[in-house]
């Protein structure tokens, strides 16, 4: 078993320098807040408005933008910082990073952690509980563990999504708005009732990058909806799927992209 006591120093580190400035670290996390408050203002200002969207009302749609929301907090907090790859690149100190005795992909996972992120995933959480106690959910083991299990592989599909960013990277380095469509479009994506997208459309963001699967299939299932033939409710169960094909892909474009780099000897 590969020993995890170097990326747990580096992480510890990186925590106590990024809380060593206390002023700018609450200043950080008040604006994390604040963006998850404006997404949340923006559901509420469409709810205010219609009564249903895409199938879901407005206590289906809150349990959708918390799921999405934990999901991508999460994984911005530890893998997000692989957006800096292309200033890593251009300076060539990645280089650095491929001497060293470490995988270079576990390095970047360890090389840094987002605490900021902690006020978004804040909001989210809160909006989850608000919304699992209106919604008339019959509890029971499979509805927890459906839950669990969306947070857990949604997590994993977003982190897929900036590994698979951060592979690109190495090919388009100036091309961030690019793999920023996939990352932080994906999230937004994620958040949306998926009926409200053409098909095309939905096919793209159910089966190509799959954050459909993150919380609106989820949300679908365990609130006992319908759902249709493009996306039906036990399609939810297949989320560890999705998540496994989201980290093939990345894996993919994460090998490619280290190998076409010409850089440290390469």
């Amino acid at each position: 078993m590969a020993d995890l006591t170097p990326y747990r120093v580096i992480l510890r580190s990186r925590a106590r320098a990024q809380m060593a400035y206390r002023t700018s670290f609450v200043t950080d996390i008040i604006g994390t807040v604040g963006v998850g408050l404006t997404e949340l203002a923006e559901v509420w200002v469409i709810f205010h408005n219609v009564d249903v969207l895409g199938g879901l009302d407005f206590t289906a749609a809150l349990l959708v933008f918390a799921l999405s929301n934990i999901c991508f907090s999460l994984a911005d907090m530890f893998v997000g910082h692989l957006d800096l790859l292309p200033s890593y690149i251009r300076a060539g100190t990645i280089d650095a990073f491929y001497l060293r005795p470490l995988p270079l992909l576990a390095q970047f996972m360890s090389s840094e952690i987002s605490l900021r992120r902690v006020g978004r995933l804040a909001v989210a959480v809160i909006v989850l509980v608000i919304a699992l106690s209106r919604a008339h959910i019959a509890w029971d083991a499979a509805t927890v563990g459906l839950l669990l299990l969306s947070i857990l592989s949604g997590t994993a599909i977003f982190a897929a999504l900036f590994t698979a960013a951060g592979g690109l990277q190495f090919f388009i380095i100036d091309g961030a708005e690019f793999t920023n469509a996939f990352t932080y479009g994906g999230s937004y994506a994620a958040q949306q009732p998926q009926p409200v997208f053409p098909d095309p459309l939905r096919i793209f963001w159910t089966f190509v990058v799959p954050t459909a699967f993150v919380a609106y299939l989820p949300t679908v299932a365990v609130l006992d909806l319908p759902g249709d033939l493009l996306a039906p409710a036990w399609l939810a169960w297949c989320t560890p799927l999705a998540a496994v094909f989201a980290w093939v892909v990345a894996g993919v474009c994460w090998w490619a992209g280290t190998r076409h780099y010409q850089g440290a000897g390469g």
